[in-house]
């Protein structure tokens, strides 16, 4: 073993070497596991089930005609390949993930526990509405909370994640500027440090979309942006904080200035949890905003899913909004489904989804909110802000901090690799991370910093827990600094090491062919 200044670390192989092969491929108990189809037969099955009556095929030409392939296991062969395959998976539960601009922050088990309530988990859409009467009036606390936080006028709940609630947002402009006959405005301007979502939503919903450069400082060029305002625009899309992990001085200013000039004012609430309980959305002029509940109120939304993304609007906006949307009446609670009259939205654009939204998030969230109450929510900005600051001054002169010289950065530190060793960049240092432990930070976004390596701690992480990063960090940055050859080959100790990745995303192999048939078929 060898001592750093970063604790003890095992030996590193030297460059062009491998570590010593095992006959069964494993590494102590990092196990070794094959493909489920290399190790089940087809020709067995893990269950006997009785063969069945005959009876006449009503398939017709869509009959099978050929074997399934599935593998036939038997249940400890099943259980042993997950559980072998859930080992090779990082997760909250196992350690910090420092992703940038996705706040993966820990979900605490009572919002599982809430989640799992009878009535909330096994709840159906169709459920005649006085049989839910339990689940819609969270879906209505839920919609006051998120107004009331916000400052906003109105939320639609309805959005399943943060793009569709984009969506949703740009939708409801056009709407608004259709129904005050300037349909014409078929310009989106969105700045540089703007999700990559932003502009791909605003061109989806068939408008152009035209940049807007950031300052040396990492935020809006607000003269840029007022300079381009003009009557073919119709607004633009901002995320606040922003990707380089600022938050933008300028926000009620540019507002102001676009809807002086006839737009309005979209904003990516996906980093709302920086500034949850210390800024109001409703007060920096914003029209609409998306609010991922999964990242600012603590849902687990890795793996695809679930997420929920509703949308806060301003009086400007909030006669466009989607249906449906839980009122409540002297007889309790219900949805309404239809454009009946000028107050339930007759000039919604329509439905996002066939139902009201995702029940399960909403009961996490509301948990979430009520647990922490107002000074719980607004400690969750300002931990999440103090140990991504935590990170950003703990390594001074270690990496480049692009903007680290234009003062304290909200939620996520932003870095370079402009002053690593010479043919060492990003990859080498991400890859490093991977053999101390720890799944790598977001990598090369934004895309206004070259190399870029962004890191959100977020607010639930102890100082222990931040050290143990930072240290590690240090360590393979330090190792890039000084040209270690045996990082371009890391990580050393996966169950995989370097893939080539470019290859695997342009030519992925999705489909699993028996080699034997396959060398037959040739």
């Amino acid at each position: 073993m060898t001592i750093n200044a970063s604790g003890w670390r095992p030996e590193r192989p030297e460059a062009g070497s491998a570590t010593a092969p095992t006959f069964t491929g494993n590494r102590a108990l990092m196990l070794e596991e094959a493909l489920i189809f290399e190790i089940g037969s087809t020709e067995t099955t893990g269950v006997e089930v009785a063969a069945p009556a005959t009876v006449q095929s009503r398939l017709g030409s869509l009959a099978r005609n050929r074997p399934i392939g599935l593998p036939g296991l038997s249940e400890p062969e099943a259980v042993r390949h997950y559980t072998r395959l859930s080992r090779q998976n990082y997760a909250i539960d196992l350690g910090l993930f420092p992703l940038g601009s996705c706040t993966m922050k820990h979900n605490p088990r009572l919002n599982e526990k809430v989640a799992r309530l009878p009535g909330f988990a096994d709840i159906h859409p169709l459920a005649p509405v006085d049989t839910v009467q339990g689940a819609l009036e969270v879906i209505h606390q839920l919609a006051h909370w998120l107004v009331t936080l916000t400052g906003m006028h109105s939320v639609a709940m309805s959005p399943k994640a943060g793009a569709h609630g984009e969506l949703c947002g740009i939708l409801a402009i056009r709407a608004a500027l259709e129904a005050r006959g300037e349909g014409h405005r078929k310009v989106i301007l969105v700045p540089e440090s703007a999700h990559g979502t932003n502009p791909a939503t605003a061109a989806f919903a068939g408008y152009s979309v035209e940049d807007i450069p950031a300052t040396s400082e990492g935020r809006v060029d607000l003269a840029a942006l007022t300079a381009r305002l003009g009557p073919d625009v119709a607004g633009v899309m901002i995320t606040n904080p922003n990707t380089c992990g600022l938050f933008e001085r300028d926000m009620r200013a540019i507002s102001d200035a676009v809807h002086a000039a006839g737009g309005l004012v979209y904003c990516d609430g996906a980093n709302f949890n920086a500034i949850v309980g210390r800024v109001r959305p409703g007060d920096l002029g914003i029209d609409a905003m998306h609010i991922n509940l999964h990242k600012t109120f603590s849902t687990p939304h890795g793996g695809g899913g679930p997420g929920s993304g509703p949308v806060v609007f301003s009086p400007a906006l909030a006669p466009y909004a989607p249906l449906p949307f839980v009122e409540k009446t002297g007889e309790g609670f219900h949805l309404v489904e239809e454009e009946t009259a000028e107050e339930h939205h007759a000039g919604s654009f329509g439905r996002m989804v066939a139902f009201q939204g995702q029940m399960g998030m909403f009961t996490r969230a509301l948990t979430y909110i009520l647990s922490h109450g107002a000074d719980g929510l607004r400690q969750v900005a300002e931990d999440a802000v103090l140990n991504a600051n935590y990170i950003l001054r703990s390594l001074d002169g270690v990496l480049d901090a692009p903007f680290g010289a234009s003062g304290p950065c909200m939620h996520e530190a932003l870095f370079s690799d402009s002053n690593l060793a010479e043919g060492f960049s990003t990859i080498d240092v991400a890859k490093g991370l991977i053999d101390e432990g720890y799944h790598p930070m977001t990598m090369y976004f934004p895309l206004v910093v070259h190399g870029a390596m962004l890191v959100e701690p977020t607010e639930t992480e102890s100082k222990a827990a931040l050290d143990q990063f930072i240290g590690a960090l240090r360590s393979v940055a330090e190792r890039a600094k000084a040209g270690d050859v045996a990082l371009k080959s890391a990580p050393h100790f996966a169950p995989r090491s370097r893939l080539d990745e470019t290859l695997a995303a342009r030519k992925p192999v999705l489909v699993w062919k028996d080699p034997e048939v396959a060398l037959a078929a040739e």
